[in-house]
């Protein structure tokens, strides 16, 4: 997948604290395609910030906002999409990735939690322990991750530049 080359939609997911934004945003760049955030998407739809969605309407309305966020994304983006980290969470969200290039951007708990610093700007790590909050995110989200990956990258112990050189790689083997 050289630069320029045409690449359709990659999708990049993940945990919170694993760099979906950060890299997908350097793969675009790398690539030479645009870049989008569906997070951005659903603060744009919803008029509001999503940590205000999940306080004033609730996890099953930010949800269907997402799931409406990500179909259009993906009808309408060419080039590197980010999704939030609960976006597998949906069925019809992990068909839809079935037709698409998706990179799975893993990373540790610690890391994730370092990461993170169990910011309550992120709603589902706000609470009474936010470590158990993100392990359990983990073990319930991992396998939904890896169903749609194309490609894995490990995140922990890595800046996102080299990231950036892994999924390229990862990529170009896929194709050959």
């Amino acid at each position: 997948m050289s630069p320029g080359a045409p690449v359709g939609v990659v999708v990049v997911v993940g945990p919170p604290g694993a760099g979906k934004t950060t890299v997908g945003e350097l793969l675009a760049e790398r690539l030479g395609v645009p870049f989008r955030d569906v997070d951005a998407d659903i603060v744009e739809l919803a008029g509001k910030p999503i940590s205000d969605i999940f306080t004033e309407d609730g996890e099953p309305e930010f949800r269907r906002i997402e799931c409406e966020a990500v179909a259009r994304a993906l009808a309408t983006h060419d080039g590197v999409l980010a999704l939030g980290g609960g976006a597998v969470l949906a069925e019809s969200t992990r068909k839809l990735l079935a037709e698409h290039t998706v990179v799975f951007l893993n990373v540790g708990m610690a890391e994730g939690v370092r990461r993170t610093g169990l910011s309550t700007a992120r709603p589902l790590l706000a609470g009474v322990n936010p470590r158990a909050t993100f392990k359990a995110l983990l073990d319930a989200r991992l396998p939904l991750y890896r169903e749609v990956a194309t490609v894995e990258i490990d995140t922990d112990r890595h800046e996102p530049p080299a990231i950036v050189d892994e999924v390229v790689t990862a990529l170009n083997h896929k194709e050959g």
